[in-house]
């Protein structure tokens, strides 16, 4: 199977709304960091660290504001596994990894857990202006506390306001970036939720590189439609994951990529004339099952 790294003179549209992109985003996170006393930074939970944003939360904590993190998606990952990353985080990171909140959107787990932490947290907060306001008591009630929400294209931020609101305030939709601008979303009386659209790092804005294409397929941040060579893609998931992804099709290819798009393309009868394996369907519906939280690892 022969991989294309193509990428021609046709994309030069889809370069040139990255490039916008890279303007307007960066604005929008520093608004959304400046409004917000605290931040929510929701996480995949099957991949902590690839679904961080270094550069946003380092700007968070220059001025002083607390970062919550939401390891979304738990529920497609076992807790001894999320364990072992946030170990291996906090032993090489430089900043606190705490308070860490697992939540799954789909299964409608944690969100008492995180609505505690954000309540928590804001009565600190509060807390904090009211020594700042002179002769002022404390009062129980909060001023506005602003919480913003920040994380990658379609880590399920949307979703997880939803989840905490229980409305459906928020828009949600499968394409990446389907949130425009800052919307503001009332969680309790004198806590508001701030969201964005999912930012990534600037230095990952690329469409010809084949490591950032395949980081941001496989954290969905790029969705299917906007993957043009999927073989790469699926390339980079079997590097890891080959495991379970054979095990979840009952293919046993011992992580050969070429073995195992053969053995899938038969036994999903993708067949082209001639009776060749469809490779690009095949690696499509890998792609599509684990963007969609199919495959369990």
């Amino acid at each position: 199977m022969r991989i294309k790294y193509n990428f021609g003179s046709r994309h030069t549209g889809h370069l040139e709304n990255i490039e916008k992109q890279k303007e307007k985003f960066p604005k929008l996170v520093k608004d959304i960091v400046n409004m917000s006393d605290m931040i929510l930074e929701v996480l995949d939970a099957r991949f902590i660290q690839e679904s961080r944003n270094e550069e946003i939360e380092a700007m968070i904590l220059s001025q002083g504001k607390k970062v919550i993190f939401v390891l979304n998606k738990a529920d497609l990952i076992d807790k001894s596994k999320i364990r072992k990353q946030v170990e291996d985080i906090e032993e090489k990171s430089k900043i606190e990894f705490y308070p860490i909140v697992l939540v799954s959107c789909k299964t409608r787990k944690g969100s008492r857990e995180l609505r505690d932490r954000i309540k928590m947290e804001a009565r600190k907060i509060e807390v904090e202006k009211a020594k700042k306001r002179e002769g002022k008591k404390i009062d129980a009630k909060f001023d506005k506390v602003n919480v913003g929400v920040i994380g990658y294209p379609n880590t399920g931020k949307s979703s997880l306001i939803n989840f905490l609101t229980g409305t459906a305030s928020a828009r949600v939709g499968a394409e990446s970036g389907f949130t425009k601008g800052i919307q503001k979303v009332k969680l309790t009386t004198g806590i508001h939720v701030l969201d964005t659209p999912g930012v990534i790092p600037e230095n990952e804005y690329s469409h010809t590189s084949a490591s950032a294409v395949q980081k941001q397929s496989k954290l969905g941040a790029r969705t299917l439609d906007k993957i043009r060579d999927p073989e790469l893609v699926v390339i980079g998931l079997m590097n890891t994951n080959w495991k379970e992804i054979e095990k979840f099709y009952g293919v046993d290819a011992k992580g050969d990529m070429d073995e195992f798009i053969e053995q899938l393309g038969r036994k999903m009868s993708f067949l082209k004339k001639g009776g060749l394996v469809n490779e690009d369907r095949t690696a499509r519906l890998v792609i599509r099952d684990w963007q969609e939280g199919k495959i369990r690892l």
